[in-house]
């Protein structure tokens, strides 16, 4: 049974158009959302391993660390309180989500991308100032508002403003914002817990209202995606001058007619998330929950999170491992980088199994390592500090190159306009569900798990590779509006997509 996939029907499927200045300037800003979901990501690791900043907010875990021995390596960090501070942007990033959708979809992307933008800054400024555990729990919540409405927002963006040649590079900016914001956090922590007087995670915190200062006032001078506009009944003809204008050209006839019959289609449901139960929206609605589930349980969250922790935990001391999390972010940026330029030339499928390889192996060593030299009161010697760093570094590489990106490109061009926005609440949800649960459960499961942590995520690598080979069509140089015929053309879900075709067919001949 061949599992490749052609899709001869949108071959001769070409619009015109090249990268303008106009949207690439656009897409910039609203990539820049990336910014802040990375810079957050990064920043918590690094603020929760400092020493004042632990001493202030959570005394139980500093004295734990000084002056318990007995303590197992592993449980050192164990705190639920801990976790909740960590946790709570994610899950009230998921509820955002689902507000967002709604948003998204009847005021259009950059509304979303503006309310996203004005939440996380101020909490932001919050966090900065918090003088109680509460208050930075607040400030993790507002911030996850506003994670919830980019994240649900920029992709759909990026991907409907982008030229269909070019839409996984544009796409790819996202993550290569996030990496680069985790990048920045890192540099940021790794000078801060050097200020004397304890107060340089205030810095840290305060500093993510910078990217969101960006995107706030950028966002305020964004266009809307033509898309958006003819979907919420705006003027054809603004909307067709504004496509003019993204591509350069004024041959958009082909692009402008599919957006329409989309828009079509869109306006004839008033539930798109009733609609996306559907039996021909199978494929749509198991990519909406399986790319973010799988995007999660590689255990990159545990890295981006708990990095500079993991570092403690095998003997490092806080300046080496604040400097051990730059150089992984280093590492992840760059790869994803690489992704960027190659994504639309060799295709999704090809990097999903390359970065799947680079991702199973070193956890499996890491697992190895830390169960035959670590133990529950030692230390690892300086040469396996030095090759689990480097381990850690392909781990990152595999996912700055794979699933990092493409967990973001994947479901924001295979949905429909007509379920578009709530497919992409269905991703965001689950993805933040899923960290939620990670960042809830990862440190009682590495205190329990111990070594075992990295053979679990390893498993789970290993799985989600299986099912790209096997159920994942190839999405490379087909047009955004003309994306269901590779569903038609797979050998799995044409099963799904064929039969709805053909009772449609049936109910127009009066059959």
């Amino acid at each position: 049974m061949a599992i490749s996939v052609a899709i001869s029907k949108s071959e001769d499927v070409h619009y015109n158009g090249n990268i303008t200045w106009f949207v690439l300037l656009s897409s910039i800003i609203a990539a820049t959302g990336g910014l802040i979901f990375g810079y957050d990501t990064g920043v918590t690791g690094g603020v929760t391993s400092m020493d004042p900043f632990l001493k202030e907010f959570f005394p139980g875990i500093y004295r734990k660390m000084k002056e318990n021995s007995d303590t197992s390596n592993y449980c050192k960090f164990d705190s639920q309180l801990l976790t909740s501070f960590t946790s709570s942007l994610y899950i009230a990033g998921l509820v955002a989500s689902l507000f967002a959708s709604r948003v998204t979809r009847a005021l259009g992307r950059r509304a979303s991308i503006l309310i996203g933008g004005a939440a996380f800054l101020t909490g932001a400024c919050l966090g900065g100032v918090a003088r109680n555990v509460y208050m930075l729990i607040f400030g993790r919540i507002l911030l996850g508002v506003g994670v919830g409405f980019t994240n649900q927002s920029v992709p759909l963006y990026l991907s409907e403003m982008a030229p269909a040649k070019y839409r996984g590079a544009f796409n790819m900016c996202f993550q290569l914002c996030v990496g680069s914001g985790c990048l920045i956090a890192y540099v940021i922590n790794y000078g801060t817990q050097k200020i004397k007087g304890g107060w340089g995670w205030r810095v840290s915190l305060a500093m993510a209202g910078a990217p969101a200062l960006i995107i706030t006032v950028g966002a305020i001078f964004l266009p809307d995606t033509p898309n958006s506009l003819i979907q919420r009944g705006h003027d054809q003809e603004k909307a067709k001058r504004l496509l003019q204008r993204i591509r350069g050209t004024e041959n958009v006839q082909a692009e402008f007619d599919d957006l329409i019959t989309a828009s079509e289609a869109s306006r004839t449901l008033k539930s798109p998330f009733k609609t996306i139960l559907e039996r021909k929206y199978r494929p749509q609605l198991v990519m909406s929950i399986a790319i973010p589930f799988f995007q999660q349980v590689t255990g990159i969250n545990v890295i981006g999170f708990y990095a500079p922790i993991l570092f403690r935990t095998i003997g490092s001391g806080v300046s080496a491992s604040l400097m051990s999390s730059v150089v992984i972010g280093i590492v992840g940026t760059s790869m994803t980088l690489l992704s960027l330029f190659i994504v639309d030339k060799v295709g999704r499928r090809v990097i999903f199994k390359i970065g799947g390889i680079l991702m199973l192996i070193p956890q499996m060593m890491i697992g190895g390592i830390m169960a035959a030299r670590l133990g529950d009161h030692g230390a690892l010697s300086q040469g396996y500090n030095i090759l689990v760093l480097v381990l850690i570094c392909i781990y990152a590489s595999g996912f700055g190159l794979s699933w990092g990106p493409l967990g973001w490109l994947i479901p924001s061009e295979i949905f429909p306009l007509e379920i578009r926005s709530a497919a992409q609440s269905i991703n965001v949800g689950v993805g933040f569900l899923l960290i939620f649960i990670v960042a809830q459960t990862f440190l009682v499961m590495l205190c329990h798990f111990k070594a075992m942590i990295f053979f679990f995520f390893g498993v789970w690598v290993a799985l989600m590779t299986v099912f790209v080979y096997f159920l994942l069509p190839e999405t490379k140089d087909v047009p955004i509006e003309k994306m269901d015929t590779i569903w038609g053309e797979h050998w799995y879900w044409k099963r799904f997509v064929g039969d709805a075709h053909e009772y449609e067919d049936s109910k127009v001949l009066g059959l």
